[in-house]
């Protein structure tokens, strides 16, 4: 037992944390092997259930079975409170329970929450986490709510009704992707309004949980005629989240305006390029079958779920921040600066050393996979690249071939997905060991590059 906790205590909390979710998995494989879970004659290996239980926790939505025809009632309510665990974050519910059991919240268990949340610095942590649940729980109600309302029109009682708004609810504030209509959000392909509130939650799970923090202390403010300072985070991340999805929507509807497009109505291209541009930073919904559109289009799409939402967020990917601030380092390089300069502020030099790991590592582990998957797998490389961009952003869009993929590929998207959630700083640090820094330096040379 000594042993043990020797070896807890020498863990970094990077790895802390990845056993956490690891943890989580193993919990929600038991769950979702329940004979209860399951409708009557159902029967799927333990691989799929390894591959759903990934899917759950990361709130990706590639599924290789179809949800409404494998699970029942309480296995539907059971993959919602899977979808939340892994929506809100372990540390988030871990520090709600150490809250609730009045546990002292010391040094360590803040180095935890500072890591799972990207946070860079110690302060206001506990506040944070109990924001971040509070804020969730009252989107998801809402959502619940007014989309339970608008669907007695479409369900013959009730009940349905709000069990597919709640469902529809977390499953798009938590960016999970999964579904309980079978067709994901096609039934509702000219219901603008589903669309409508749909974007609203999977935007509002997407942008940051810091920056809806921000958001929600600005319109406190107003009130008592303060002057409130957004953070250099929240700025970014705005514009950044809102500008990909304005390019995702023009790309969309200039790539399509000759394919899917054709014959179609201006509001019938504008939502469906809309949704289609809200849904890649990382909400897996859809309104049509995203293999009607052409390469150019679907190429656009890989981009857009690889760079994925914003940190401290329930999605994945390599997060807006990291994808403006390698951005605004070219743009600076080019321009002869050192330093990058934005919003009148510079950009700290380990967040631009951090930026480039991530978008270095992340094209390396997806090029990886790419290339596997070619190997073992019979489909086209658009549509394995696809899976991959889906997996690692964790997206859950997919062009079909998510259940027919091999035990092989499988493994390599149930990698893909928990690497996505967990993050890719996390996952370098996974095999960091506590080194001492070194107090001296070698003789600098220049080397030729570029």
């Amino acid at each position: 037992m000594s042993t043990i906790l020797k070896t807890i205590k020498s863990l970094q909390p990077a790895q802390i944390i990845v056993s956490f979710y690891v943890i989580a998995v193993i919990i929600s494989v038991c769950l979702l092997s329940l004979p209860i879970a399951l409708k009557p004659g159902v029967n799927w290996s333990f691989l799929d259930v390894i591959f759903t239980a990934v899917s759950a926790i990361s709130v990706t939505g590639l599924s290789v079975v179809p949800v409404i025809d494998t699970f029942s009632t309480p296995g539907i309510f059971i993959l919602l409170f899977i979808l939340q665990f892994g929506g809100i974050g372990i540390m988030t519910l871990g520090t709600f329970f150490w809250l609730l059991l009045g546990k002292k919240i010391g040094f360590k268990e803040r180095e935890l929450i500072r890591t799972d949340q990207n946070q860079s610095n110690m302060s206001g942590l506990v506040k944070l986490m109990i924001q971040i649940l509070v804020m969730i729980l009252i989107i998801e109600s809402v959502g619940t709510v007014i989309l339970g309302i608008y669907f007695l029109s479409y369900f013959p009682t009730w009940q349905d009704a709000f069990l597919q708004g709640l469902f529809a609810a977390v499953s798009a504030t938590t960016n999970a992707g999964f579904d309980i209509t079978g067709n994901s959000l096609i039934p509702f392909a000219h219901d603008y309004f589903v669309q409508f509130i749909n974007i609203i939650l999977l935007t509002l799970g997407a942008i940051g949980f810091p920056v809806l923090i921000e958001l929600k202390d600005f319109m406190a403010n107003r009130k008592k005629h303060y002057r409130h300072h957004f953070s250099l985070y929240t700025k970014l991340t705005t514009v950044t989240f809102f500008s990909l999805m304005i390019f995702g929507t023009i790309i969309i509807l200039i790539f399509e305006a000759n394919h899917f497009f054709q014959g179609k109505s201006w509001h019938e291209s504008f939502f469906y390029a809309l949704f289609q541009s809200s849904t890649t930073r990382n909400g897996g919904l859809a309104t049509m079958d995203v293999s009607y559109f052409s390469n150019s289009t679907l190429l656009a799409i890989c981009f857009l779920m690889f760079i994925g939402a914003s940190p401290s967020s329930v999605g994945g990917g390599i997060r807006t921040t990291t994808f403006a601030i390698v951005l605004l380092l070219m743009f600076s390089f080019a321009k002869g600066q050192k330093n990058i300069k934005v919003f009148r502020r510079e950009i700290h030099e380990d967040d631009v050393r951090k930026s480039v790991v991530v978008s270095f590592l992340a094209l390396l582990l997806c090029f990886l996979a790419t290339v596997i998957l070619s190997e073992t797998e019979p489909f086209p490389i658009m549509e394995i690249m696809f899976e991959v961009s889906s997996a690692f952003g964790t997206t859950g869009l997919s062009m079909g071939i998510t259940p027919e993929l091999s035990d092989a590929g499988k493994i390599v998207i149930i990698s893909l997905m928990f690497i996505g959630r967990i993050g890719i700083l996390s996952f370098i640090f996974l095999f960091n060991r506590r080194n001492k820094q070194t107090n001296y330096h070698y003789p600098k040379e220049r080397v030729i590059v570029g």
